[in-house]
């Protein structure tokens, strides 16, 4: 059976080679990239939502309307992920974006078979049991990983694995966040993609692929929706300053406390020592601030329809919910250990 296969695909690339040049093979397979990452994309966030669903209705309180159950959860995935990684995978899945910026200046875009579902289980059994990441590097890893294979598997030159690769990584990123020109300017300034005419057409191709596979999966419904009520005055100009300036700041401590933590992190040598400091340190920061919970995509859209019951769900700070001052600390405590919640998890 495997050789018939084999003289199948054989019979199949003579002909392709006869009849199909291989830019105009290439925009073909951008679709298929494009359809296959928007499945991988619909794939990962209802497997992560239906895990999250499932093990959210336990609940056991405490006196202080804490959900004791907080405290476990993200060493219960971390350690399903670790086994996963290393007795079914039996290997490294790699770092995400820098895994994908390494395929791309060094293996000739390759990236192995397994990141294809490799990914999404363990970013799954990760984020919804508390991991504080996101779901973009798992995603992007997957759809690249997509490209990557189905380009070599018609036996393309490596510059066109390259650009097929990048089209499984625009359509994933437009696919979760059901945003076509998201997934395009991702590729372009993540991955340093050259937008050249032969690589435009076939990104732009497989980020709509995605995106038309999401709606159809998933509804119209986008990630962050909202209205603007208000028109634009001149003289709020300084706020959006003040704000940009704010940010960028947010920015470089939340790479630099995460570069701080991992290195600490990489002097444990045992491994299961790392996984348990981990898991109790991120048990206890998502215990006392629920929003550090998984992608805190949930509260996020919360806020910006001005709704704070995600804020303070299964919170110990759920009583003050009422008073501004405790929100607004609140969301600053957040933003501080954002970035130590997620260094511990990754």
């Amino acid at each position: 059976m495997k050789k018939k296969l084999q003289y199948i695909k054989k019979d199949f690339l003579k002909w392709r080679l006869r009849n199909i040049p291989e830019r105009k093979f290439v925009i073909i397979l951008s679709v298929v990239v494009g359809i296959l990452s928007g499945f991988a994309a619909v794939v990962l966030k209802n497997l992560v939502h239906d895990t999250y669903m499932l093990i959210s209705n336990a609940s056991w309180s405490n006196v202080v309307g804490g959900n004791i159950l907080m405290l476990i959860y993200p060493s219960i995935g971390i350690l399903l992920t670790i086994l996963f990684l290393k007795y079914i995978i039996k290997g490294n899945i790699g770092h995400g974006i820098p895994n994908i910026l390494y395929s791309i200046s060094r293996k000739k875009g390759k990236i192995p078979f397994h990141n294809t579902y490799s990914s999404l289980i363990a970013s799954t059994l990760t984020v919804a049991f508390g991991g504080s990441v996101g779901l973009e590097a798992p995603i992007a890893t997957t759809g690249s990983a997509i490209g990557s294979n189905i380009g070599r598997f018609f036996h393309l030159n490596s510059k066109n694995v390259i650009l097929l690769l990048g089209c499984g990584a625009a359509g994933a990123i437009a696919g979760i966040f059901k945003a076509p020109i998201a997934g395009i300017l991702f590729v372009l300034e993540v991955l340093m993609f050259d937008l050249t005419m032969t690589a435009a057409i076939p990104l732009l191709i497989a980020s709509i692929s995605a995106s038309v596979i999401a709606y159809f999966f998933m509804g119209n419904g986008v990630q962050f929706a909202f209205a603007v009520k208000e028109q634009f005055a001149i003289n709020q100009i300084p706020y959006f300053v003040l704000l940009g300036l704010f940010c960028g700041f947010v920015s470089v401590y939340f790479l630099r406390i995460i570069s701080f933590i991992e290195g600490k992190f990489s002097k444990i040598n045992k491994q299961y020592f790392k996984v348990l400091t981990g898991g109790v340190v991120l048990g206890v920061l998502i215990f006392i601030f629920p929003p550090l919970f998984g992608e805190g995509y949930e509260a996020l859209s919360g806020l910006l329809h001005g709704n704070t019951d995600p804020l303070f769900r299964n919170s110990i700070f759920s009583q003050f919910q009422s008073q501004t001052w405790v929100c607004m600390l609140l969301l600053f405590a957040v933003i501080l250990l954002k970035g130590i919640a997620t260094s511990v998890t990754t």
